[in-house]
């Protein structure tokens, strides 16, 4: 009989090792499906803003934007460009509060189609900024977010106490924008890209952590997917602010 219990004993490490590498191996599935659908949007995102911008200016030898093509006139000089500048807002908020009753096919192709619209509104980059520019702070935009995302991932430190302060503070930016709006002061204007790039920087690695705590192994398929689809949209917002924030602070202008 005591050998038996024994048995038993030793038997219930090895069942609970087994369990912890299936829930290891499970969240390091479902964060790996997090960041390619995020890395899916930027794609998306960075391919309709140069199309866009291509096929609305006229260039010279020396790429110079020299005039608008009639495509460029009608999207960029007429009410339309309201239309790019809210539509994307508008989406997002369908997705945020419509994706608990959508079907995981249809959140992927409204998550598409969100960073198609976000890369048409964000093609005057390219007319304001030089394409050497973009790149540049694109590729150092990568990797801080990768090294502030892999510290929310990694960090045993709970970051929770962190999203209300850095909700207000996204809160403070978006008072600030609006008011120097009629400023126009581009002391504030710096201080606003500043103080974004620090907000969006916490976010990118609380983010990470409130995703990797969404995770749960027993979730089924669609679930899952539907946690994958809003973990890749917070990321994908915390980058593509980053980024413009960064872009205003270093980018070269034409």
């Amino acid at each position: 009989m005591a050998d038996k219990w024994n048995q038993g004993a030793r038997s219930v490490p090895l069942a609970g090792s087994t369990v912890d590498v299936t829930i290891d191996q499970g969240l390091r599935s479902y964060m790996i499906k997090v960041y390619n659908l995020m890395a899916g949007g930027l794609a998306i995102t960075g391919i309709a803003a140069y199309v866009m911008f291509t096929m609305s200016v006229v260039t010279n030898a020396n790429g110079d934007i020299t005039a608008l093509t009639p495509l460029g006139q009608t999207v960029f000089g007429s009410p339309l460009k309201w239309v790019l500048m809210f539509a994307p807002l508008a989406m997002v908020m369908f997705l945020s509060f419509r994706v608990h009753k959508m079907s995981v096919a249809a959140a992927q192709a409204t998550f598409w189609g969100y960073a198609a619209l976000v890369g048409l509104s964000l093609s005057t980059i390219f007319m304001v900024y030089t394409q050497q520019s973009i790149v540049q702070v694109f590729f150092v935009t990568a990797a801080s977010f990768g090294a502030l995302s892999l510290f929310g991932y990694t960090t045993k430190r709970d970051l929770s106490a962190w999203g209300s302060f850095l909700f207000m503070g996204v809160i403070g930016i978006i008072i600030a924008s609006v008011v120097n709006i009629f400023l126009a002061s581009s002391a504030l204007a710096f201080a606003i890209s500043a103080i974004g790039v620090l907000v969006f920087a916490g976010l990118t690695a609380y983010d990470t952590q409130q995703i990797k705590e969404m995770y749960y192994e027993g979730d089924g398929s669609a679930v899952m997917g539907r946690k994958a689809i809003m973990g890749a949209l917070r990321l994908y917002l915390d980058f593509i602010n980053m980024f413009m924030f960064l872009l205003q602070l270093f980018g070269s202008r034409r």
